[in-house]
Order: C-alpha cells, then structure tokens, then sequence
C-alpha cells in the first residue's frame, strides 16, 4: 500500500493517538550490547553511540542514565516516505504552542515524542490541525 503524500490530507486524517507509558532516551557505547531485560521501542546507531528509546521503567531497572521523559503520539494516517513538509507542518505548530518534539518516520507512521508534562496540549493542538482541514 503506498502511502499518502498530498499535504492537506494528510493533516485532515492524521488521527494523533496518544501511546500509554513514559518512554526516555538513553545511550550506551557503539560496541555494547543492549542490556538484558530492555526492549527498544527505537534504537539509532550513531557515531558516538547506540540511542535506545525505551520505558522509563525498563532505563531505571537496569540502571541506565535517561533524558527526555516523553509520551508517544503516533499520527496514524499512512504517510507516504517521500510525503512533503507533513512532520514541518505539524512540528511548526507544536513549537509555536512551546511543546518540543522529537519526531520519528517510520514505514507506515510517522511518531511524535513530547514532554510527557505536554503531551494533553499536544493532542489538543494536533486534533484542532486535523478538524481545520
């Protein structure tokens, strides 16, 4: 199934769906292995680092450093790889509401990590987006 690119519908049917639990950013070194008992939502290689993003539980329990205690917002319309100014569009307007984001594409979704503390007025501004459409 391709997924959609035209910018209008994207935004009228993206649908946010708030994810349950609070997920962190933590890093370990390039050559270590993921400890045992973590299952990565995400994880980014990088030069200096793996990035895992994971739930604030599974960090604490093994004893890893975290940043960013965010909630999870995926916008459920089917956004096409290629899709044009989509993830600028919505994170243009999360940034004028004074949220943060750190967004991530992926296949079929693209997904949005807020501040867990905004996440309710994240939903409120993306829903408000949609219906404007």
């Amino acid at each position: 199934m391709t997924g959609e690119r035209d910018l209008d519908a994207l935004l009228r049917n993206m649908k946010p769906e708030l994810l349950d639990g609070t997920f962190v950013f933590c890093t370990i070194p390039p050559s270590e292995p993921i400890p045992a008992g973590v299952n990565p939502l995400l994880t980014f290689r990088e030069q200096e680092g793996t990035t895992l993003v994971i739930l604030r539980e599974e960090a604490e329990a093994s004893g890893l450093r975290y940043a960013f205690a965010s909630h999870l917002i995926t916008l459920t319309v089917h956004s096409a790889l290629d899709a044009v100014g989509f993830l600028a569009a919505v994170t243009a307007r999360l940034a004028a509401a004074g949220i943060s984001v750190n967004a991530v594409s992926a296949f079929h979704h693209d997904h949005l990590f807020v501040p867990a503390d905004r996440a309710d007025k994240a939903m409120t501004v993306l829903r408000a987006m949609s219906a404007a459409k």
